[in-house]
């Protein structure tokens, strides 16, 4: 069997029945094969990594632009909405670290915790995902939605998080001391819920896996854009195409609404397909852009030689 079609099969319930040879987290060719389609730099654990810069284009991004561009692509179920959020009017966008967890399985929970103490890894089985994080990584969990006894951090692990990612966390799922997280300067959060018990009764399943987080897929490595409306999740490889996408179409639609308030052309000419003489304006009004492009003019040049408009 190819590698491709065997990571499919490891979300670690694999663990129980290969537990000699099977880790707790993807192997860094595994995450690599994953996420074939990404053809830049890695981290050292198989990851994507996608250019700071990129990330920081993608923080005024909208939902909705982010959303049209992957629907374009086929990428149907990458958005998930209705989040409690620690600070609503923060922007976060950061590298995706996921981790999966189950209802507990004592057979099941003593394999994973040998194989992390084989390993190396100290602590609760809670704490793992964190030390594996980076410099603008965002922790992504699914933890079923559960919310008593569910709670994956408090104020001491959203620290610790912030410390190494200067970003935060979404879980799907529940967190405790939501007064203590709001007040870690720069944490930010995307949870289900809130309560105020501990942890009971559930496993750590994996990390760096495949996980669901409600309608999305969420592979490690994604970029997380999360803002007031929701969480979407770019694929790596897409992450530039679609950042200079939603930009272009920030300056169609700031061109369309600029002549429409002129009276230069009828919402029926801006809403349709656009004729030759108002492609030509907007070519002319992008090179008197009035303010600072959101990529630059070789960049912008670029592309436009490959738009179809």
């Amino acid at each position: 069997m190819s590698k491709k079609p065997l990571i499919f099969f490891l979300l670690f319930i694999v663990i129980a029945v290969n537990a000699k040879s099977q880790e707790v987290t993807l192997s860094p060719a595994q995450i690599t094969a994953l996420t074939s389609n990404w053809k830049g730099e890695r981290f050292s654990d198989g990851r994507p990594k996608v250019a700071d810069e990129i990330l920081e284009r993608l923080k005024k991004i909208s939902i909705e632009d982010a959303w049209g561009v992957l629907r374009n692509k086929g990428f149907q179920n990458q958005f998930e909405g209705e989040w409690t959020i620690v600070h609503p009017e923060d922007v976060m966008v950061g590298r995706v670290v996921t981790a999966q967890y189950m209802p507990l399985r004592p057979d099941m929970e003593k394999v994973i915790k040998d194989k992390g103490v084989a390993e190396g890894r100290i602590g609760a089985t809670n704490s793992w995902p964190i030390d594996v994080l980076k410099t603008g990584d965002v922790y992504v969990a699914d933890s079923y939605a559960k919310m008593a006894d569910g709670t994956l951090i408090g104020d001491n692990l959203g620290n610790s998080i912030y410390a190494k990612t200067k970003r935060g966390i979404v879980f799907y799922g529940s967190v405790r001391d939501m007064e203590g997280l709001s007040d870690i300067k720069g944490f930010n959060g995307w949870v289900k819920g809130v309560d105020p018990s501990y942890i009971q009764q559930m496993m750590l399943a994996g990390i760096n896996v495949p996980i669901r987080i409600g309608r999305a897929t969420v592979l490690p490595g994604d970029i997380v854009l999360a803002k007031k409306e929701g969480t979407i999740f770019i694929p790596a490889y897409l992450a530039e195409e679609l950042a200079i996408t939603s930009e272009f179409i920030g300056l169609r639609d700031e061109y369309g609404h600029q002549r429409l308030r002129e009276g230069k052309y009828t919402p029926g000419q801006i809403d349709t397909k656009w004729t030759e003489e108002i492609r030509n304006d907007f070519l002319q009004w992008l090179k008197t852009y009035p303010g600072k492009l959101p990529m630059t003019r070789t960049q912008l040049d670029d592309y436009l030689k490959n738009r179809t408009w």
